[in-house]
């Protein structure tokens, strides 16, 4: 691996490249923080990103597997999910931090 070229100057620009190969050898040897703008910078928003999940299971007393489903239906939403809204509720709080729904 070649020696890093030396800083840019402030307005130095990214130059053009011709082949993706250029470019590859450029970046190679220059770092991007080195030809960011952080003044033009704006705070990354994602909303349609949605966590990881992980299929688990779950044994539970009929009784109480009953009485969620029940909870679930008055409120109009599936069991699983009002599961986990009541685990993250109950999670946050042990932890001591405030539930906040996504």
């Amino acid at each position: 691996m070649g020696k890093r070229k030396k800083k840019p100057e402030v307005n130095e620009s990214v130059p053009k490249f011709r082949t993706e190969d250029e470019e590859r050898e450029f970046w190679a040897e220059h770092d991007v923080v080195d030809y960011f703008d952080w003044e033009k910078s704006v705070a990354g928003s994602f909303p349609a990103l949605k966590p990881s999940t992980q299929t688990i299971s779950l044994r539970l007393p009929k009784a109480l597997l009953e009485e969620l489903k029940a909870l679930a239906n008055e409120r109009d939403v599936p069991y699983q999910s009002l599961l986990k809204i009541f685990l993250s509720e109950r999670v946050a709080r042990e932890r001591g931090r405030r539930f906040s729904t996504p």
